[in-house]
């Protein structure tokens, strides 16, 4: 197991608490906090220079988004990542994202569709400036949760956080194409421009289709060589062919 690199102090004031829960959460998704690292309270109080209630309190936010678990007899502890696990867990988020994208179709208002908007052309710079995974991911999430909050629904809300905090810690851990940022990114714009539309089923079908690439890419987890040169070139393909819906999008090619 790599060692985790030391993490940075925080300063006193107000929202410790959240403070504490974003200083690990950036870690964990910068891979400073590797998968399977302990998290235990006292050494993370003391890394932060914080009292031990702010980053238990983190911690168990942590373990409810998914980027965490616990274990008995061993604590906290990051989440490490599976192949077969991640793909079963991809089935599920397919169908949630797709109902979350429905609803938020439904409930867009011109705020809404603007601060989305705004999220796509943060994307499109930070892809342009060669930006690294860690801002890739986080304007991934920003959009996913974005999209849950329009939609509206709690409970649906509360089934997808632990579920995205999971698959978007995949996304460091895993390797992945050379195109698969902006291949998400021409992904969010086409559930965006449903939306935009006034189409809920066709948002909920761009979203479906988004997350069953996203999983087939995900799970390409081998070296570079001639085979992964095949599999980008199917992803070009499959993005080409995204912009028409084909079918329920669980069977969409990658």
């Amino acid at each position: 197991m790599s060692h985790p690199t030391p993490l940075a102090r925080l300063e006193p004031g107000e929202s410790l608490t959240e403070r504490t829960y974003e200083a690990l959460r950036d870690a964990i998704l910068h891979n400073a906090l590797p998968p399977g690292t302990a998290l235990s309270v006292p050494s993370l109080a003391r890394q932060l220079n914080v009292s031990r209630t702010p980053v238990r309190e983190a911690v168990q936010r942590l373990i409810h988004e998914g980027l965490a678990r616990h274990e008995t007899h061993r604590g906290a502890q990051v989440s490490a990542v599976d192949i077969e696990d991640l793909r079963q867990l991809y089935l599920v988020r397919e169908m949630l994202e797709g109902l979350a994208a429905r609803l938020a179709a439904e409930r867009l208002d011109a705020d809404a569709l603007a601060g989305l908007r705004g999220i796509l052309d943060e994307h499109e710079e930070v892809l342009a400036a060669g930006g690294d995974d860690a801002a890739h991911i986080d304007l991934d999430m920003r959009f996913h949760r974005r999209l849950r909050d329009i939609a509206g629904n709690p409970h649906l809300a509360a089934a997808l956080e632990p579920i995205a905090g999971r698959s978007h810690m995949a996304l460091h851990s895993l390797w992945r194409a050379e195109e698969a940022p902006r291949l998400a990114l021409e992904e969010h714009r086409r559930i965006v421009d449903a939306m935009a539309g006034g189409d809920p089923a066709l948002a909920e079908e761009a979203a479906r289709q988004h997350i069953s690439r996203l999983r087939v890419r995900l799970s390409r987890s081998t070296p570079r060589g001639p085979q992964d040169r095949d599999a980008e070139a199917a992803d070009r393909v499959a993005g080409s062919e995204g912009a028409r819906p084909e079918g329920t999008g669980g069977g969409a090619p990658a």
